[in-house]
């Protein structure tokens, strides 16, 4: 991509000024989904917009790093078991072809992982990577009856409760 460039305030990001994963705190609905896990270093967001049904995003919510090689051994290990749980509820929930897991940060510098259920039908690209784009918020959603359906049994599924903030 001749003339692409890493934004201005990339360094700041970087390091956690201006981060939106940060500053959002870790409410149970944010403007892309709705929590579906919570633990004690790690939130499951399932996405509303209809761009893959169970598409689901699981933040790291400790100190703010960029790359999974700053969690600590024991921070990694709770980290990755969030992230499998959460695809585990997702393949039992689902019954997807495949599971795609992406930790990219390459848009927003703040250790997440997409999880990308595949299909056999309907899939944009089978047989290789899911063609994700960064979410403007005019993406469709899904119906309101849909995701209470999905977030319902996932929910079940990880044990979540809702806290009391």
């Amino acid at each position: 991509m001749t003339g692409s460039t890493w934004p201005s305030d990339w360094h700041d990001l970087t390091q956690g000024i201006g981060c939106e994963m940060c500053t959002a705190g870790r409410p149970e609905v944010n403007r892309y989904g709705i929590r579906v896990l919570r633990r004690p270093n790690a939130d499951s967001y399932l996405q509303r917009a209809r761009i893959q049904r169970g598409y689901t995003i699981v933040i790291w919510r400790g100190r703010h790093i960029t790359e999974p090689t700053e969690l600590s051994d024991e921070e990694a290990a709770s980290y990755w078991r969030d992230v499998l749980d959460t695809a585990r509820a997702l393949i039992a929930h689902y019954r997807p072809l495949k599971m795609n897991y992406e930790t990219l940060g390459n848009s927003l510098p703040h250790l997440h992982t997409h999880l990308v259920p595949r299909y056999r039908a309907a899939d944009p690209r089978p047989g290789r990577p899911f063609p994700l784009e960064p979410q403007s918020g005019a993406e469709p959603d899904f119906s309101p009856a849909e995701l209470d359906a999905d977030v319902t049994a996932l929910r079940s599924l990880l044990g979540h409760t809702v806290p009391h903030l």
